[in-house]
């Protein structure tokens, strides 16, 4: 019930899709003779609001604040005993009607913990997601995942497949359930860095203790001054980006998901 529902109400929250909703909202008000200056005033604050949002350097802000939470760990002389390569990174169906690895924005999870693998070999390689839509999905992001990984050197015996999580908290979940590591191992966790804190979180709360290695980096350093963004489009994505995990973070708090509001190091 929780996953229906978090994807129900986050398709009405996204803030891209809210002000493109409010300011049509305005628009058909302004068509009526009573509501015609309430309604312009709604669609005036909307698309005001739309151009602030889409081309100021508010969303980077908003999202380094959450990229910074984990810095990328030191791991030289650790015994690295698996790595947890999370879904997100490309698209299952797509990948397979086409035969060829659909990757998106995040490819980093999957490059990054490839190099990361081959730099290990001893360690497991844990490839965890399934379907997060919610109707029509065919494949698994882990299956998808681990036949990339395979055509590029990694052999399949190294790899464990989780492909039930829908979301986050059941990542954690089922990959506790999966590889039900010993005492005293060091998994790594290898995610998009403003996904991090929001995943530690449900993995401290599973009980599942990992070493977060962030990799995605959509934005500067803290002395890199924010930018602004060449289209509303842009910076509306990356908006989107960032209030969902501050939205998932509360929710996940509050909902008993997370270990923490804001998890940190």
């Amino acid at each position: 019930m929780f996953f229906y529902l978090s994807k129900i109400l986050w398709f009405l929250a996204t803030p891209s899709n809210l002000l493109a909703t409010l300011a049509l909202i305005g628009i058909v008000f302004a068509a009526a003779t009573r509501l015609r200056r309430a309604g312009l005033a709604l669609a005036g604050a909307s698309l005001i609001t739309i151009l602030a949002a889409g081309l100021s350097p508010l969303p980077s802000i908003a999202l380094r604040t959450i990229e910074a939470r984990f810095p990328v760990p030191d791991i030289g002389g650790v015994t690295i005993d698996g790595i947890i390569i999370l879904g997100g990174s490309l698209a299952p169906d797509e990948t397979f009607a086409r035969g060829q690895p659909d990757l998106n924005e995040a490819a980093e999870r999957i490059v990054v913990g490839l190099e990361l693998a081959l730099r290990h070999p001893q360690a497991r390689i844990l490839l965890s997601g399934g379907s997060g839509r919610l109707f029509g999905e065919t494949f698994t992001e882990a299956e998808a995942t681990a036949r990339l990984l395979e055509a590029l050197g990694l052999p399949r015996e190294r790899m464990i497949l989780e492909g039930r999580s829908r979301n986050t908290h059941e990542n954690a979940v089922y990959s506790l359930e999966a590889v039900q590591p010993s005492d005293g191992e060091n998994w790594l966790l290898v995610t998009s860095a403003f996904h991090m804190p929001r995943s530690v979180g449900a993995y401290r709360q599973a009980g599942f203790p990992v070493i977060p290695f962030p990799v995605d980096f959509r934005t500067g350093g803290p002395d890199d001054p924010p930018p602004g963004f060449a289209s509303v489009s842009g910076g509306l994505r990356r908006l989107d980006v960032a209030t969902r995990e501050w939205v998932g973070l509360a929710a996940y708090y509050v909902t008993g998901r997370t270990d923490a509001l804001f998890p940190a190091p």
